[in-house]
């Protein structure tokens, strides 16, 4: 296990949020990530906004987290929306602030999911050429991202493996799977993947989404398919935040149970920056505070 990773017999554990768009929203992103720097994980990504419409505030968010944290911040870049010297700049903006790990992706369309997607004017392509863009200016760790029930877009899984390979031989070395809700999914995506030649470390997505009628029209833009166990699950929940949250806990907690058993340990959990899900899940997995970071973020 690598220094500093958060873990409960190995087990290493990140956390995704988003930049904030309003300063009631700012507050409950830093109470989370308050909350959740004492797990120690082993890093925090920050997304991009469709379009690239929330790079300014990645930015800003990025930095606060090296300024005022213990926690290896990850930045999300995509090529949506600029210029190859644009991205370049941004790059060597993260350098030097001390970034030392971005996820680099694609991006959807400035118009939404389900359109189609243009690449900006002299800008990077895919997230296999922006990979070689962050390899060719620094010694960064480059996470990407892969899609194990198939991407939207792409004609078959074996298109999507290629995607991957192409990004790994850019400079990518981790992948992170998008959100899925049955084990054998990410495990028959891994076996495939490694019987590709694929070498990297695959982290399986976590969602912690507790609207299930907002999740399932996120689903379905996604191409994930939601078992007809996990409807009845949260069926008759609609006006019931409360008993919806528990629901959520429990099933990812038992996902990642099951994949552990598969001999997986590490986990990349979407927290839409609230951090009691994301608390939950991890106690429920034995991954607690340590003590001298908990009295640190007191």
């Amino acid at each position: 296990m690598s220094a500093g990773t958060a873990s409960s017999d190995g087990l290493s554990v990140s956390f995704e949020f988003f930049p904030p768009k309003t300063e009631a929203m700012e507050a409950t992103l830093w109470e989370s990530i308050r909350r959740l720097e004492p797990l120690d994980p082993a890093f925090v990504s920050v997304t991009y906004g469709a379009g690239g419409s929330t790079r300014e505030r990645t930015h800003r968010t990025v930095h606060r987290i090296v300024d005022e944290t213990s926690i290896r911040p990850a930045a999300h870049l995509t090529c949506v929306s600029a210029s190859r010297s644009e991205v370049d700049d941004v790059i060597r903006d993260y350098g030097a602030a001390g970034v030392r790990h971005i996820v680099a992706l694609r991006g959807d369309p400035p118009e939404g999911l389900g359109e189609a997607y243009v690449p900006a004017a002299a800008g990077y392509a895919n997230a296999a050429e922006l990979a070689a863009g962050i390899r060719a200016i620094g010694d960064f760790e480059i996470s990407v991202g892969c899609y194990p029930e198939q991407h939207p877009e792409s004609p078959s899984l074996e298109h999507d493996l290629d995607l991957l390979k192409a990004k790994i031989d850019a400079g990518a070395t981790r992948a992170i799977t998008q959100f899925f809700f049955e084990p054998d999914t990410f495990l028959r995506f891994r076996d495939r993947a490694v019987q590709a030649g694929i070498e990297i470390p695959i982290v399986p997505g976590i969602m912690l989404q507790p609207n299930f009628k907002g999740l399932t029209r996120i689903a379905a833009l996604c191409n994930t398919h939601i078992p007809q166990q996990m409807h009845q699950h949260f069926e008759g929940l609609d006006d019931d935040a409360a008993t919806r949250q528990l629901v959520t806990a429990h099933l990812a907690a038992q996902l990642c149970s099951d994949l552990r058993e598969a001999g997986v340990e590490d986990f990349h959990f979407y927290t839409l920056n609230r951090a009691e899900l994301a608390l939950s899940t991890c106690h429920l997995l034995g991954v607690k505070p340590r003590p001298a970071l908990t009295e640190a973020a007191a």
